[in-house]
């Protein structure tokens, strides 16, 4: 369900397993629940989420005054994140900005649209990872519901697997991974890396020679040259 990446007295680091909801789904067994039961927490807080088909690093608060905090970080954007992504297809653009407002599509799903009056922003960079296939390292500046799944897709790389954006039958999951986090905290600054690599829980597709390769590149996300945002 997950791993322990970093315990801190004030939050903690860990890596969600892909498949796994953030919230009680389908009589499975609550995430925080199952945190606590390993950390010895009385009572743990959300303070962002991830999709229950995204793997990767979350931050967890482990009291009411570090919850407040973090949340209030997220919320002005001081929270750095950084995700990997394997899409299918043939993308309409290689690297920059995508950007536009999200409106509610068929069932559960959401569309972008051209205009701008809340735009949900990712900025990112892509590499081949084969036939048809193209790595992506996303940094997203909003943070909409299924955010880059829909940016992906809207410029024609659906994420390889996504069971609302692509065909769920196309791979052994849906391949978006929460890669890094950076974030200041009393005064410390904290740096996060969660490379899916050689974790069999995380998928096969990542272990692929130029897959692999990519992710190898962008080992430090946060010092890459990143798209300019207006």
């Amino acid at each position: 369900m997950f791993d322990l990446v970093f315990l801190h007295d004030d939050f903690i680091v860990i890596n969600k397993h892909p498949n796994v909801s953030v919230h009680k789904d389908d009589g499975d067994t609550m995430l925080l629940q199952e945190i606590s039961s390993k950390t010895g927490d009385e009572q743990l807080y959300l303070v962002h989420r991830l999709d229950k088909m995204t793997s990767g690093l979350m931050l967890i608060a482990r009291h009411v005054d570090a919850a407040r905090k973090l949340s209030e970080q997220f919320a002005l954007r001081q929270v750095e994140k950084f995700y990997l992504a394997i899409g299918s297809g043939k993308p309409k653009k290689k690297q920059g900005l995508i950007c536009g407002d999200m409106v509610r599509s068929r069932r559960s799903s959401w569309k972008l649209v051209k205009s701008l009056d809340n735009p949900a922003t990712t900025q990112f960079f892509s590499i081949s990872a084969g036939p048809g296939l193209r790595l992506y390292l996303c940094k997203p500046y909003t943070g909409k519901t299924h955010q880059i799944r829909v940016a992906l897709k809207s410029i024609g790389g659906a994420i390889l697997g996504d069971p609302i954006y692509a065909d769920p039958k196309a791979s052994d999951r849906g391949y978006l991974h929460a890669f890094a986090l950076c974030f200041r905290f009393e005064g410390e600054h904290y740096q996060f890396v969660c490379d899916p690599r050689n974790q069999p829980h995380l998928g096969n597709n990542w272990n692929n020679n130029t897959v692999s390769q990519g992710v190898e590149s962008w080992l430090k996300p946060w010092e890459l040259s990143w798209p300019k945002i207006q």
